[in-house]
């Protein structure tokens, strides 16, 4: 993703996947391009288990949302995935 946009989101009775979903609506209507990307701190996954390793994505309807503790909690950098060419 070269290019995404900022959202911030600290509504403590939303899951995740209303969270991305609201971006992706909002970044959808600005735009005018569906997001299919995601970027957000591990700790709004809320999946942490003790006896396995946290994954690194995972898929929130057709937004990939990946775990990166680049991004601050409560935010999510959400965009276009661009394909690679050769």
């Amino acid at each position: 993703m070269n290019v995404g946009m900022l959202w911030f989101d600290n509504d403590n009775k939303s899951d995740l996947p209303a969270k991305v979903n609201r971006a992706a609506t909002y970044y959808h209507g600005k735009y005018g391009v569906h997001p299919n990307l995601c970027f957000v701190h591990p700790s709004m996954a809320n999946i942490a288990k003790p006896d396995k390793p946290e994954p690194k994505s995972i898929k929130s309807g057709d937004v990939e949302v990946r775990l990166t503790k680049s991004v601050l909690p409560h935010h999510f950098w959400i965009g276009v995935h661009q394909q690679e060419t050769n």
